[in-house]
C-alpha cells in the first residue's frame, strides 16, 4: 500500500473541490477588495491550527497589506502541548463564551470592514462568537470550514448554532469528516489532515483574486517580494513600505477605541 501516493491523491481532490467554488471565492474577493480600496482592514481570525491560515494570508512572500490577522496566542500555542499554555488550556479556552467580545474590544470597528474567519468543524464557541460579534457591527462574514466536518459536528454553544449559521458566505475547504484521510492497514485511526492543504489553496486564491481587483481598480498592492525576484534593494524598499501601509491602516482600528461604545461593549 502506496501511503504518500494515497494522501497526494487526495490533496488532488481537495484542489477539485476548490476549484468548483470559483464563483464563491471571486464574492469573498470582491468583498475584501473593496474593504482595502476604503482604507479599512480585511480581519483575519481562526483559533487552535487554523491561526496557520490567518498567518498565510498575511505577513509572508507574495501576501499584501489590508488584511489584520487576529492571532490570540492563549488560543494558538501549541509548542508547549503540556504544562503551562498548554494544548488542554488552549482547548478550553477557545469555547469560553464572551471571550470573542473582549478581543474585539480592542478595535474600532466599521461597516466598511470585512473579516474571515476559519474553523474546520465551525462549531467551537469563541469563533461562533466571533462571526456574530462581527455580524452586530453590520460586518460581512466570510467562514471557511471543512464542510463535511462541520455539517456532522455538534456546536459547544447551548443554542446548537454553528460559525456557518453567522456568515453571508461559506467556503470548503474540502477535507473530509475528521479531517485525516489516510488509513493505515493495522493502525485504528486515519492520521493525515487535509484541511491545511485546502486552506492553504483557498487562502492564496483569494489572495491572487483580491489583487487582481486591486490593480484593475488603479491601486495596485504592495506585495512582499523575495531578493531573488525582484533584487536585494527593490525587496527591502517593498518590505519597509508594505509594513508601513499595514501600521496606518491599523492605526484606523484604533484611533477611536471605546468613543462610540462608552460601556465597553463591542
Amino acid at each position: 500500500m502506496d501511503v504518500i501516493q494515497d494522501y497526494i491523491e487526495k490533496c488532488r481532490e481537495i484542489v477539485t473541490a476548490i476549484e468548483d467554488q470559483k464563483s464563491e471565492i471571486r464574492v469573498a474577493a470582491t468583498w475584501f477588495a473593496e474593504t482595502i480600496l476604503a482604507g479599512r482592514m480585511v480581519h483575519v481570525f481562526g483559533s487552535g491550527h487554523s491561526r496557520i491560515m490567518a498567518e498565510e494570508m498575511w505577513p509572508r512572500y507574495g501576501s499584501f497589506p489590508g488584511f489584520n490577522p487576529i492571532v490570540e496566542l492563549s488560543l494558538t500555542f501549541h509548542n508547549l502541548v503540556v504544562g503551562a499554555n498548554g494544548q488542554r488550556q488552549a482547548m478550553f479556552l477557545e469555547n469560553v463564551s464572551g471571550l470573542a467580545a473582549r478581543i474585539l474590544r480592542n478595535f474600532d470597528l466599521s461597516a466598511q470592514d470585512t473579516v474571515l474567519i476559519i474553523s474546520s468543524s465551525g462549531c467551537n464557541v469563541v469563533p461562533i462568537e466571533m462571526a456574530a460579534c462581527f455580524r452586530e457591527q453590520g460586518i460581512r462574514v466570510v467562514a471557511l470550514v471543512t464542510r463535511k466536518h462541520a455539517e456532522q459536528s455538534i456546536s459547544k454553544r447551548p443554542d446548537g448554532k454553528k460559525l456557518t449559521d453567522f456568515a453571508d458566505l461559506v467556503l470548503d475547504s474540502g477535507a473530509p469528516l475528521g479531517d485525516a484521510m489516510v488509513k493505515i492497514p493495522g493502525l485504528e485511526t486515519p492520521v493525515s489532515p487535509g484541511s491545511t492543504v485546502g486552506g492553504a489553496v483557498m487562502i492564496n486564491a483569494l489572495k491572487a483574486e483580491v489583487a487582481r481587483l486591486l490593480t484593475e481598480a488603479g491601486h495596485p498592492p504592495t506585495v512582499l517580494s523575495g531578493a531573488s525576484t525582484v533584487g536585494a534593494e527593490r525587496s527591502a524598499q517593498l518590505f519597509e513600505k508594505a509594513y508601513d501601509e499595514h501600521a496606518h491602516r491599523l492605526a484606523r482600528l484604533y484611533q477611536s477605541v471605546g468613543e462610540s461604545n462608552p460601556n465597553g461593549n463591542v
